[in-house]
């Protein structure tokens, strides 16, 4: 699933051509995807102007003139791919939805597993949405400090690693980068969420913050089915430090391998001797 990093490449992408030109269609080539397509969307977008495309966690919002949203989530295996205006390719099986701006762009919604999200909201009831209710800060956000993470974690139980991927803790984060900052930050996913004192806190919001600001001017990780908004693949797959490298010399120690174990179903990937 695209986490943070994809989800705000993806965004800036479709800013850059979206944002200033009007939908001047909405095609809704099935009527869902993980839920029902409201079937009056079309009508509700079409002909309003894109004010701005912004991000909140992993989800995607489409700003209208209007004050209309369109929400959506690119689930397992959703892409949002730009089509120029000249470029007559036929569209794919799974293009679910395809939305044409006023200067002839599209933009396809592919999504072959059908765990995506397409819906609309009014500005005003966009905090109280059910797929956002609940969400914790964001991440790259300047509020999002040592202190407020320390505070989301007091008295919790659960693994380090468990409570860092839960989305009312911090908004956004997935397994890869959570693996990753954890490791840049020294920290056990093993280690017990309420150990984490201000020190370990301030370093572990420090790495998050690097791991995913690299992500995303790597244009992401690409493994199987993420692309740009413009197709192209992401990059920051081949700076991995721990992330499925299990047997692999520690990049930091190297006096200890890589290390996957399972937790809540997801493996987990670190270094034994240099994560406490």
């Amino acid at each position: 699933m695209p986490e943070l990093p994809e989800v705000e490449t993806v965004v800036r992408g479709l800013a850059r051509r979206m944002a200033g030109h009007r939908l001047s269609g909405i095609e809704l080539r099935r009527g869902d995807l993980r839920w029902r397509i409201p079937k009056s969307l079309p009508k509700k977008a079409e002909g309003h102007l894109v004010t701005a495309v912004e991000r909140r966690a992993k989800y995607i919002l489409i700003r209208l003139d209007d004050g209309g949203i369109l929400l959506l989530h690119l689930g397992m295996s959703g892409r949002l791919v730009l089509m120029e205006p000249e470029d007559k390719t036929p569209l794919e099986r799974h293009d679910h939805v395809v939305m044409t701006l006023d200067d002839g762009t599209r933009i396809r919604f592919n999504d072959v597993r059908r765990f995506g999200v397409l819906d609309y909201v009014r500005a005003e009831a966009l905090e109280g949405h059910k797929l956002l209710q609940g969400l914790g800060p964001e991440p790259l956000d300047p509020g999002f400090t040592g202190a407020v993470l320390e505070a989301a974690l007091e008295g919790k139980r659960t693994p380090l690693k468990a409570a860092l991927l839960d989305q009312r803790v911090v908004a956004g984060l997935g397994n890869i980068y959570v693996c990753e900052a954890l490791f840049y930050a020294g920290l056990s996913p093993k280690r017990l969420a309420r150990t984490v004192n201000p020190e370990r806190a301030e370093r572990l919001v420090a790495a998050i913050k690097d791991v995913l600001q690299r992500a995303v001017a790597a244009g992401g990780s690409s493994i199987r089915d993420y692309v740009q908004a413009t197709g192209e693949l992401g990059y920051f797959q081949h700076q991995w430090a721990v992330y499925d490298h299990e047997g692999e010399p520690c990049p930091r120690c190297g006096g200890s391998n890589i290390k996957r174990i399972v937790q809540s179903g997801r493996s987990t990937f670190y270094c034994p001797k240099c994560q406490r």
